[in-house]
């Protein structure tokens, strides 16, 4: 039975949830799944986002439920507790979607989120903690997990495409980023979160469009690559930095140029999928430092 402050702590897993709403609701978002159009995804739409979102609830109240349970223990056998969870969630997401893959990525993010926040408001004994804190926690628990999943990977069969990009170009993708405690987040899109947030003008919409395109501009984002390549990487790079620079959501020129983005990447079959993930983890460390 939670007392007061852990039925409090359960609310992380709300955040969790909303982060995953807001991420699929912001529109137009270029070449991903929105409230427009299908992106570049020919097997999903907004709706399969939903029932994926709603069969994962559960799975965010457990990541919790082991961050307190692991308050004050060892920071990688918290991590290692999560794994089981994780196969469990996605199982329901794939049940959920007949199969198809909408957030096997922020299964693994925010999952690990709702562990570290929930065992770091613990160990603190505080109502709220912020994002440096949860980061660090992260760090702790996933602690070599590049080392051991890429770097000495025991294997040459069945790779999945995260270790098949770190064997062909060096990749670490979203382990790289979870081991070190998301930096594209917090160096790059948490900051433009809140300065877009503190203008006070602008519709939360265009607020995540806008982060998305900041993340785009930076991210190293391993869906685009198995998708294609590098040149293609480094394509969005240079295409989400022209539309920054006119603006995107913040002028109709650029608002304009987010749209022909749309059109010009479903025609290639571009998905900056990871950004959209990192977009996620964007609003969880905000709305997790609402919390007080």
């Amino acid at each position: 039975m939670l007392n007061m402050d852990e039925r409090r702590i359960q609310t992380i897993s709300q955040k969790a949830l909303q982060a995953l709403l807001y991420e699929v609701s912001a529109s137009p978002k270029p070449g991903l799944v929105d409230r427009f159009n299908q992106g570049a995804h020919a097997d999903m739409d907004f709706f399969t986002f939903m029932s994926s979102s709603a069969a994962l609830s559960n799975y965010f109240d457990h990541c919790v439920t082991e961050g307190v349970n692991y308050s004050g223990q060892n920071p990688e056998e918290l991590f290692q507790a999560l794994r089981g969870l994780g196969i469990d969630a996605e199982k329901a997401m794939f049940k959920a979607t007949d199969g198809v893959n909408t957030h096997k990525g922020l299964v693994f993010s925010l999952g690990i989120i709702c562990a570290a926040a929930s065992c770091c408001m613990m160990e603190n004994e505080s109502e709220s903690v912020d994002t440096d804190t949860i980061c660090a926690k992260i760090s702790l628990m996933t602690q070599g997990l590049c080392m051991r999943e890429l770097t000495f990977m025991n294997k040459s069969e069945g790779l999945t495409f995260g270790e098949k990009l770190y064997q062909k170009y060096g990749l670490k993708g979203i382990r790289g980023e979870v081991e070190s405690g998301f930096p594209t987040v917090r160096n790059y899109s948490l900051p433009v979160l809140k300065k877009l947030k503190s203008m006070q003008t602008l519709h939360i919409n265009d607020i995540l469009v806008q982060v998305l395109l900041h993340l785009m501009r930076v991210n190293e984002d391993t869906n685009i690559v198995a998708r294609h390549d590098l040149k293609t990487l480094k394509f969005v790079h240079y295409y989400s930095n022209q539309v920054l620079d006119s603006g995107g959501m913040l002028t109709p020129k650029g608002v304009e140029m987010v749209y022909e983005m749309d059109k010009e990447f479903i025609r290639r079959n571009i998905s900056p999928g990871g950004s959209a993930d990192l977009l996620a983890v964007t609003v969880m460390f905000d709305l997790l430092s609402q919390m007080n």
